[in-house]
């Protein structure tokens, strides 16, 4: 944890052999000597502001929870809509379900990951609109000047999007003010901004400022409890917990 800065139940289960109930209850005896701070499936060392993983590392980390919300979000439109992903896991698992259903859809996104799998695996009725920009390659996503002109030169009918993590004070977070400034144009140029986040978005938060929850129009949520998506909702933004 103090080479990376995170470890996952899985990596430590993997490591030392041992039970997830084992990996959990060591990582809760870090947390109560404070050396650690607990998250949904596993533990960062508790700074100030959670560092950020490469995408390849974040990829598989909850993928029941991101399945389930990219099948609420898919759920939500209608064909021939136009819509912004934006670079983060999460949304990957939402083209994912794009092609799986066979939705006709004009996409635009900065993720490299994301233009692969529409490219590859999208049919005729779905258009990719690529954002260029300076790529960055632990995220695999493109940001910068360029790119935020792009999306400043298209409206979407929709944005999904998902965050590092969402402050106390309801402020949406990224560890890079490159991506942050990225999303924060994306939610100005979009008809409908919805934000997808399990439990773990609650308890870290990244370093630069994207804007506050208000400005989304909608939140799924995985894992959360009603205390939980009361408090989201007092921020301003409709909750549906999936």
């Amino acid at each position: 944890m103090r080479t990376t800065g995170a470890v996952t139940v899985a990596e430590v289960e993997e490591l030392f052999g041992v039970s997830p109930m084992t990996a959990r209850r060591d990582l809760a005896e870090l947390e109560r000597r404070g050396v650690a701070r607990r998250t949904h499936g596993g533990a960062v060392l508790p700074t100030i502001s959670a560092h950020e993983d490469s995408f390849a590392r974040r990829l598989d980390v909850d993928a029941d929870e991101k399945a389930r919300l990219a099948e609420s979000a898919v759920g939500m439109l209608t064909p021939h809509e136009t819509i912004f992903l934006d670079s983060s896991t999460t949304t990957y698992y939402v083209a994912r379900r794009l092609v799986e259903t066979h939705i006709a859809a004009t996409v635009l996104t900065n993720s490299l990951p994301v233009m692969e799998l529409l490219f590859k695996e999208g049919g005729p009725g779905l258009e990719v609109i690529g954002i260029g920009g300076t790529l960055r390659r632990l995220t695999r996503s493109f940001v910068g000047p360029f790119a935020v002109r792009t999306v400043q030169g298209h409206f979407a009918d929709r944005l999904f999007l998902s965050v590092k993590g969402i402050a106390q004070n309801g402020m949406l977070t990224d560890a890079d003010p490159l991506e942050a400034e990225l999303k924060r144009t994306m939610i100005e140029q979009a008809g409908e901004s919805i934000l997808l986040i399990d439990q773990s978005k609650l308890s870290t938060r990244g370093l630069s400022v994207i804007a506050p929850i208000a400005e989304v129009t909608t939140t799924l949520a995985a894992g959360l409890d009603d205390a939980e998506a009361d408090t989201l909702r007092l921020g301003g933004t409709t909750v549906r917990v999936v």
